[in-house]
């Protein structure tokens, strides 16, 4: 797989209303993506609970998520010892607090060699970045 998606990404393309939807609904459609485990997670706490406007019920958040988008996705996980290295690296790299979700995504891309990583959110993500990272970009 070349690319990457965060959470903003998969909650934009289920999402119809969200501003970048088209976009990251087209990506989805066009691209072998994968996506660190977490974000599935993310995703659910975003759709059934989170700052939307809206509020999905959990069982057709799970399902929506498990039926209609996970065939798609090359789920990436990291192990405890990644994780960690990757924390001990956070200072060097200005990630500070949640940030660490939205870096530990960069993570699971870089060691899946992946070439770009898509979100929504890209000066938190460029903000973090450094040379050898996949690509941030934008769908």
């Amino acid at each position: 797989m070349s690319a990457f998606i965060d959470t903003s990404v998969l909650v934009a393309a289920i999402v119809a209303t969200e501003t970048h939807h088209d976009a990251c609904d087209r990506l989805l459609d066009a691209e072998d993506l994968g996506m660190y485990s977490h974000g599935l997670a993310e995703t659910f706490s975003t759709l059934t609970g989170g700052r939307q406007a809206f509020r999905m019920a959990a069982s057709l958040a799970a399902t929506v998520i498990e039926e209609d988008y996970l065939p798609c996705l090359s789920i990436a996980m990291l192990t405890p010892v990644e994780m960690f290295r990757a924390m001990n690296e956070a200072y060097s790299r200005g990630v500070r607090g949640g940030a660490i979700f939205d870096y530990l995504h960069l993570v699971a891309a870089r060691k899946a060699r992946a070439e770009r990583l898509y979100t929504l959110n890209l000066a938190r993500f460029r903000a973090f970045h450094r040379p050898g990272d996949p690509e941030i970009a934008q769908p």
